[in-house]
């Protein structure tokens, strides 16, 4: 199975998809009239959340089947997935910042012998996904922990040596791939540098200075409190989106009904620094507006996560665990997350100022049927996050 934390955004769309709107009231009927033709279309649920700087426009559509299990809202937490990496390269440019880390150090520095050829990968290499490590979720041992058929406590340093043992995609600083090695390391790279653990880090650095109370690096599968369910097609309607010589019979580990399993109990925390956080719309929002108007970081580090490379499809870019993504009303910062169960779009205007999340209760990629309507909703977010 393909990795499934590789969540890149889609080519952007033919402008007409999104229908931007001449106002506020219809830009927010367009909003609910494309959550609801997606839920329509088979999506379990999806939670939209708009601030355009001056007000917010909130709101929860599900499938009716869906409502035995929980009552979607829009404050409802919910795992961001590879949103986390945005977190990840924030504390890893503070601690630059500090003068305790730096850019230009080679990983072989702060982890010794972990790497193969780990002198000639720097820290940078791995916030901007350009270090050729093979992703250790593409590997087929870990399809058990994803799927939850197989759960097991994966130490980052497992995880590493999974990804290590295959080749290198390329040379270090070559070209760019997505890979959540990158990730994982550097979290292990900011417990070395820091002397304290990651999720000691994230709450010193970000969820507690931000009073993100909703917001958490859990350890197992549980959330502290209301949240959304996640869900993924069972056996017989996953099996036509697998790729070719999947083992017959692979599906995912949870209570099955309405041809879908509820796959919110598996326990993704090795996910880690590379996408094992929880949040909520509101949370991640007010996250995403203090990093980009340089609440949490000094002009120059803010500068580096923003200078982007090409990613390897479309015309989307890469920072340091940021996206740049341009779409039919301009051009917006901040990262894509997908697990089992959850899809997320979590994105701001440059300032910070302007923000807008949409949320998904299944993972785009075994819904291709479904994309064209996902990506056009989080389009017309983003226009109507925009005003126009």
């Amino acid at each position: 199975m393909r990795t499934l934390l590789r969540t890149t955004t889609a080519a952007v769309l033919a402008a007409a998809l999104v229908g931007a709107a001449a106002g506020p009231a219809s830009a927010t009927d367009r909003l609910t009239d494309l959550a609801e033709d997606l839920v329509a279309a088979g999506a379990p649920g999806v939670v939209v959340r708009v601030d355009d700087g001056r007000r917010v426009t909130e709101f929860a559509r599900q499938a009716p089947w869906t409502r035995r299990d929980h009552r979607l809202r829009p404050d409802d937490r919910f795992r961001v997935a590879s949103n986390t990496k945005t977190v990840t390269a924030t504390i890893a440019l503070q601690l630059v910042a500090e003068g305790r880390l730096a850019l230009a150090d080679p990983v072989e520095r702060w982890l010794p012998g972990v790497v193969p050829n780990g002198g000639a990968i720097t820290v940078e290499m791995l916030l901007k996904q350009t270090s050729g490590l093979y992703d250790f979720l593409d590997d087929p041992r870990l399809v058990g922990l994803i799927t939850g058929q197989e759960p097991r406590r994966w130490r980052p340093a497992e995880l590493v040596a999974v990804a290590v043992g295959h080749p290198p995609l390329f040379a270090p600083g070559e070209r760019w791939d997505y890979s959540n090695t990158n990730y994982t390391l550097a979290g292990m790279v900011l417990e070395s540098a820091s002397g304290l653990t990651y999720g000691e880090l994230v709450e010193r650095r970000v969820t507690g200075p931000l009073r993100l109370t909703d917001t958490r690096l859990p350890t197992d599968a549980t959330f502290p409190g209301p949240h959304a369910h996640g869900y993924e097609p069972d056996a017989e309607h996953l099996a036509p989106h697998l790729p070719p010589g999947t083992p017959p019979g692979l599906g995912f580990a949870g209570p099955e009904h309405h041809d879908h399993v509820d796959v919110t109990g598996i326990d993704v925390s090795p996910a880690w620094a590379a996408g094992g956080m929880t949040s909520t719309a509101r949370d991640w929002q007010r996250f995403q507006s203090a990093l980009f108007s340089g609440r949490l970081l000094p002009r120059e580090q803010l500068r580096a996560m923003l200078a982007t490379v090409p990613q390897d499809t479309g015309t989307d870019r890469y920072g340091l665990g940021v996206m740049e993504v341009g779409t039919p009303c301009g051009t917006v910062w901040g990262h894509t997350g997908g697990l089992p169960g959850y899809s997320t779009h979590a994105f701001a205007d440059r300032t910070g100022t302007r923000t807008v999340t949409v949320l998904t209760t299944r993972m785009e990629r075994f819904a291709p049927e479904n994309t064209a309507v996902e990506q056009a909703l989080f389009h017309a977010a983003v226009c109507r996050m925009y005003g126009r």
